[in-house]
């Protein structure tokens, strides 16, 4: 599966006042994270994400993603379970005159697909045998 969120950062999101949106995902691996910057963002837009109030990305706690006409893109694994399936990102800029919508996308798949054999199932098999 894969998911596409919008964020838009208006001039009134400051780091006290965050733009935000809740990213309502399915149970599985995220093995996928881009954020869409324009060319309008000029390494000014600052973006983190939350499950609850961990910061998942980026992984140093009060760091920022940022970026300007570009896509930061990278590979993950971090698993969501069907109770906490939810991640928040937040944005906010220093510009007092404009607004910006960034794109955040993730990819999700199960488990099963992105690990077909673990070590788990392994043993179990070396067991029966």
């Amino acid at each position: 599966m894969f998911y596409s969120y919008p964020l838009t950062i208006a001039a009134a999101n400051t780091v006290d006042n965050p733009a935000t949106v809740d990213m309502d995902l399915s149970a599985g691996i995220i093995h996928q994270a881009d954020f869409l910057f324009p060319d309008t963002a000029d390494h000014n837009i600052r973006v983190q994400v939350f499950d609850a109030s961990f910061q998942v990305w980026p992984s140093n706690r009060g760091g920022t993603i940022r970026g300007d006409a570009a896509v930061i893109s990278f590979r993950e694994f971090y698993e969501l379970t069907q109770s906490s399936n939810r991640l928040q990102a937040r944005a906010w800029w220093a510009d007092t005159s404009t607004e910006c919508t960034i794109w955040i996308q993730l990819g999700v798949l199960p488990r099963a697909i992105l690990q077909p054999f673990s070590l788990a199932e392994l043993l179990r098999a070396v067991q029966q045998s």
